[in-house]
């Protein structure tokens, strides 16, 4: 059993009364996390209970905190962004940040394809820590949206939502049809709507 968890914004009770009644396997947070300390220390009462993963969203590089308390914390490597882990016997494919025009709007053309193609542009002056700025350190570029086309995957979690949503996107649908995916879960929108007409445009296998 996985439990998705979407755009918690600093608040952990809720996931960690849920990890201590139901147990799962794992859980994966879906952005936006926010953590209000390093993410070991938040999560400090369920991290032997259970797998934690999770993808940022936009409001991790909000502040010098939001980010650190994730990038450096000492859960880092739990981060999910741009690659495939196998967790509690399935392959989850993650996809953290948003998209933003300056960067990547779709389906327009990127405007910059990569983190060092963006580097090349933006002026020593608006470096953070010798690399990006902290804020297009959510950003999604083309270049880990197209490494992950040429991964499998059974589930893919995202913080932008496919085109099922209002506002999502069909380049993710895309990138879940050419992995392989038979689910999707995504963050960002904070919205409760019945997907399942989608299953048979999407091609994302449906589930029971």
């Amino acid at each position: 059993m996985i439990f998705f968890c979407g755009d918690v914004h600093g608040q952990f009770g809720h996931v960690i009364s849920a990890v201590q009644q139901h147990r799962p396997d794992a859980i994966v947070l879906l952005g936006d996390l926010q953590a209000p300390q390093p993410l070991e220390t938040v999560l400090a009462d369920i991290i032997d209970l259970t797998e934690v993963w999770y993808i940022h969203g936009n409001h991790d590089t909000d502040g010098t905190r939001d980010y650190c308390n994730l990038w450096d914390s000492g859960m880092s490597e739990r981060n999910l962004h741009g690659r495939v882990v196998e967790i509690a016997g399935v392959r989850i494919a993650g996809l953290g940040g948003i998209f933003r025009g300056h960067i990547w709007m779709p389906p327009n053309n990127p405007v910059y394809a990569s983190p060092a193609h963006y580097l090349q542009h933006c002026g020593k002056a608006n470096q953070w820590r010798g690399g990006l700025p902290r804020k297009q350190r959510s950003s999604i570029f083309y270049a880990d949206y197209q490494a992950l086309a040429h991964e499998k995957a059974d589930i893919m979690v995202t913080h932008e939502a496919p085109s099922c949503h209002p506002w999502g996107f069909s380049v993710l649908d895309r990138l879940g049809q050419s992995m392989g995916i038979q689910k999707s879960f995504h963050g960002h929108q904070h919205d409760s709507l019945n997907y399942r007409e989608h299953d048979a445009r999407l091609a994302f296998k449906p589930t029971a």
